[in-house]
């Protein structure tokens, strides 16, 4: 049975499981640490030997756990977005000041897909008011916010759709947001993956597409992802492999098989405005969660 994941951080643990080295010396680094009461754990392919191993693109890989925000504890949503923004921030800090183009990736109609499409939702669009009549934008970074649909709803490869939105726009960097497959269900919702080596919207579901990175684009792609199911085959396999023991019921799950959470409809919801509201902010640091509140409203 396979092991399917998009985290970066779960591919590491399979790889060191397989007895795959996976430290500095063979262009692989980790390091985590805590920022604004949220564990961040970031993960760095340095080498074309640590991107073999760990089955990833060379860059970094930033993962946070926010599992106390969807607990709803005090100030967790604030202090969720600020921790965002920071890793936003500063995979942004190279593009300068110039416009950025937010792609909320995923079918709308299919809960675990959507998390694309509710981001954008939470996305202020400025393109429109900066450098126009009204002063009070004047100093604004132009960001435009668009949720292309997939394939099968407009014949269209996503990445078609979006080299000719680049065309007009012209921005300086992409911000990518898409649903992602964990292989683990302890992260479903509960982790957000940021990586500044792109991504290939589908992949996580065995239904690769064009990928969306800096190759492709020309541009920096800033990809954010959360992972919302987890492939049966996954299961499996981690379930045969902590148990020691062979189990027929499992390979029912050997089919194509995706789990994801019972609340799936609420949990997508609040994540991705977590995610809107730290791309604003990242965006435009002078805003404060209110005044995000306030513009969206």
């Amino acid at each position: 049975m396979s092991y399917r994941t998009d985290l970066a951080v779960e591919s590491l643990e399979a790889a060191a499981r397989a007895g795959v080295r996976t430290d500095a010396r063979h262009g692989v680094r980790q390091e985590t640490r805590d920022i604004a009461g949220y564990s961040v754990t970031c993960v760095r392919i340095e080498s074309d030997e640590g991107a073999r191993a760990i089955g990833k693109p060379r860059g970094s890989y930033i993962t946070l756990t926010l599992g106390g925000a969807l607990r709803r504890e005090q100030d967790a949503f604030p202090r969720a977005v600020d921790a965002l923004s920071q890793q936003l921030s500063a995979l942004l800090a190279d593009t300068g000041e110039g416009p950025v183009l937010v792609v909320g990736l995923g079918n709308r109609d299919i809960t675990p897909d959507a998390l694309g499409p509710l981001t954008i939702e939470n996305v202020l669009a400025t393109r429109h008011l900066v450098g126009g009549a009204l002063p009070y934008f004047k100093d604004w970074r132009a960001v435009s916010a668009v949720a292309p649909g997939v394939l099968g709803q407009t014949g269209v490869e996503v990445g078609e759709l979006v080299c000719g939105i680049l065309k007009t726009v012209a921005p300086r960097a992409v911000i990518a947001v898409d649903a992602l497959a964990a292989g683990r269900l302890s992260h479903l919702l509960r982790t957000v993956q940021l990586s500044d080596a792109g991504i290939v919207p589908g992949a996580g579901v065995g239904n690769a597409r064009f990928a969306l990175d800096r190759k492709t684009l020309g541009v920096p792609v800033i990809a954010v992802g959360v992972p919302t199911v987890v492939d049966g085959a996954t299961i499996a396999s981690e379930i045969t492999r902590q148990s020691g023991a062979a189990c027929e019921a499992l390979d029912d799950l050997g089919a194509p098989v995706f789990v994801t959470t019972r609340d799936i409809d609420r949990e997508v919801a609040e994540v991705a405005r977590v995610i809107g509201y730290a791309i604003d902010k990242a965006l435009h640091p002078q805003l404060s969660v209110e005044d995000i509140d306030q513009f969206l409203s």
